[in-house]
């Protein structure tokens, strides 16, 4: 009898263990979810804090090479870092003073755009009413309500500056000493890390994993400011072509905008189009400046990036996608910058922590 009840019982053990260790598996999962969700509100709450100081990382990392070969000419951290800040604000200042005189003439023109995009828009009004009429006869062919209760509350733009501001300016003076700070004690952020691990394996681990995230930002930066830098060449050759006045400036800005992806290149195209009208009398004329950047970008984005980018970072260009939406989502244009090279730490984090095994 007992003989009998034996393989019941162990049956029951086994599915037993095996209920446990789903419970278990369950929770474990439970909890990984919960500190996504959590950190990802951490995350937007504080941006105002944490955005700036992660970019100023990444700008960091960037520059870190740089800061290298000035500390091996004898030079302290210090005088390094405070050099790379030197060195990364005479390229803005150099971008922004080559931007300003063509931008300011074309700022001139802001009235004629906008006396042509009301033209423009008066002249396809009948073509959008008509549309309207199509759309409610459709609305009441399938038992719809019609009506839709807009709300619009603008406030003025000076009022909106003046209080955005202060808020923008606190950010650039966070992410200057933040970019400082961390170049300046990069070195000492390594060596209190590395102290905090007692295992000799561990700690040559993590010493490459500072290693490789520096050289994978690094050269994922240059790699991405290459392909900018040629696809402003090619945007400013393809207007040049087609007679687009400005044409160099407009490649330059489209080669910078391209750093904030998505939505950079969104608001290539609307100044594109402002272009047109300005410059173009014919609907094919105001429309050709848009089309070329929205052809040479989508080429870009779609082909050359994610084939450059996802082989030389031996990363999925689907992952990539992802981290893009999910930083861009969280905060904006910075997040969008940092999106990659965020995944790059991540990457050379479980690169080194858990290695493959041959």
């Amino acid at each position: 009898m007992n003989h009998a009840y034996t393989p019941r019982l162990k049956v029951r053990a086994e599915s037993r263990a095996s209920m446990d260790q789903v419970i278990v598996t369950g929770a474990r999962l439970s909890l990984i979810a919960i500190g996504i969700v959590v950190l990802g509100v951490v995350l937007e709450y504080a941006q105002v804090l944490l955005a700036p100081l992660a970019l100023a990382v990444v700008i960091g990392l960037m520059f870190g090479p740089l800061a290298d070969r000035i500390e091996r000419l004898g030079i302290p951290p210090w005088a390094s870092g405070l050099a790379t800040v030197s060195v990364f604000l005479a390229i803005i200042l150099v971008a922004a003073t080559g931007f300003a005189v063509p931008l300011s003439a074309w700022l001139e023109k802001l009235p004629i755009i906008w006396s042509r995009l009301q033209s423009e828009v008066t002249d396809w009004r009948s073509f959008f009413t008509s549309i309207a009429g199509l759309q409610e006869q459709l609305r009441e062919a399938m038992g719809q309500s019609a009506k839709v209760a807009v709300a619009v509350d603008g406030g003025s733009p000076v009022e909106d500056v003046a209080y955005l501001a202060p808020a923008i300016l606190g950010q650039i003076v966070l992410f200057l000493a933040g970019l400082y700070f961390f170049v300046a004690t990069r070195h000492r952020i390594r060596i209190a890390v590395l102290s905090l691990f007692f295992s000799r394996r561990l700690r040559w681990r993590i010493a490459h994993v500072f290693r490789d995230a520096e050289q994978l930002v690094s050269t994922y930066l240059f790699h991405i400011t290459a392909l900018n830098i040629g696809l402003g060449l090619v945007v400013s050759l393809a207007l040049w072509l087609a007679g687009v006045p400005s044409a160099l400036l407009w490649g330059m800005l489209a080669g910078v905008l391209n750093y904030v992806i998505y939505i950079g290149p969104a608001m290539m195209v609307v100044l594109l189009l402002g272009v047109g009208l300005a410059s173009a009398t014919t609907p094919f004329g105001i429309l050709t400046p848009p089309l070329i950047f929205l052809l040479l970008n989508f080429i870009e984005a779609q082909f050359v990036t994610p084939l450059v980018l996802g082989r030389t970072m031996t990363l999925n260009p689907f992952v990539i996608f992802l981290a893009i939406v999910f930083w861009i989502w969280i905060w904006g244009p910075v997040g969008g910058f940092i999106a990659v090279p965020s995944l790059l730490v991540l990457y050379a984090l479980i690169r080194n922590t858990f290695p493959a095994r041959s």
